[in-house]
């Protein structure tokens, strides 16, 4: 009698894409100041302030940034929120 060596069994990484990040990305405007949207992402996204003045900063001379990753149905309402602030905002 001799020992089988178990079989390597495919994994579906299907399910994989479907856990997939999404990511809250904040647009530049000539409307709003940093203070008013350094206190947005505070109050919002829950950034500490460091994190909240070096997104407001890339925001600016970048035009966009990434402030949040998470599941959609996380994100949606800090997206709402930012929108409520009348940021532009969006989840991609």
């Amino acid at each position: 009698m001799t020992l089988k060596e178990p079989k390597n069994i495919p994994v579906d990484k299907s399910n994989e894409e479907t856990l997939k990040e999404n990511s809250l990305i904040l647009y530049n405007d000539d409307v709003h100041t940093f203070d008013y949207v350094i206190d947005a992402l505070i109050d919002i996204c829950e950034h500490e302030i460091e994190q909240a003045t070096q997104c407001t900063y890339l925001v600016h001379y970048k035009g966009k940034c990434d402030v949040k990753k998470g599941s959609f149905s996380e994100l949606k309402p800090m997206k709402d929120a930012l929108i409520g602030r009348e940021l532009n905002a969006t989840i991609d």
